[in-house]
């Protein structure tokens, strides 16, 4: 890989980071903490922010009506997608280690925790477990897939991707043929970086 791209990519890691500080630092703003997986409030956040939740029927009565009704078809999306976290997670348990792939900690990708924000009411509690859940899994699933694509197929595509995966950097040139022949094995298994 050329110098340019490892700078960007070093330039791109460096402020995913920074950023990941800055929304950590909001906790002190808007007075919680984190304790042993635990989300805590200071004293009498908790009271101020139940004041402001909207009651549950005012939420349904000022609901668009458009909106209600397509409510079943973003829930029948959920059926799909709790098969396939059942799926991926199946075939990383049984694949990754024959493939010598490190296996992607679904917890990491996977975060349900804006139900325990008493400004909530129910149903925008339950929308933020499905959007939390939904939205993981894509994140989980992606990871996975990646990983699968670096051991399969670790050849960079000739046009210009929207996004790209975390794995993507180490993929091998479109057209290098040399570098598949002679590093193929060497990109399938480096994940040193995941240790």
């Amino acid at each position: 890989m050329n110098d340019r791209i490892n700078e960007l990519l070093e330039r791109i890691r460096n402020t995913h980071t920074e950023l990941l500080n800055e929304i950590q630092n909001k906790q002190q703003q808007f007075y919680y903490y984190i304790q042993k997986k635990k989300i805590r409030f200071e004293p009498g956040i908790k009271q101020q922010h139940r004041y402001l939740a909207k009651p549950l029927l005012r939420y349904i009565l000022d609901a668009n009506l458009l909106n209600i009704l397509t409510f079943p078809f973003i829930w029948l999306c959920l059926f799909p997608a709790v098969l396939l976290d059942f799926i991926v997670t199946l075939y990383q348990m049984v694949c990754f280690p024959i493939y010598g792939i490190p296996k992607v900690k679904r917890s990491d990708y996977l975060i349900i925790d804006r139900q325990y924000l008493a400004y909530l009411n129910l149903v925008e509690k339950l929308n933020c477990v499905f959007c939390g859940y939904f939205n993981g899994l894509i994140a989980y699933v992606r990871e996975i897939a990646a990983r699968t694509e670096q051991h399969w197929c670790p050849i960079k595509h000739a046009h210009a991707l929207k996004t790209m995966h975390d794995r993507y950097q180490y993929f091998i040139d479109y057209g290098d043929a040399n570098t598949y022949c002679d590093s193929l094995d060497s990109v399938r298994n480096r994940f040193q970086d995941l240790h």
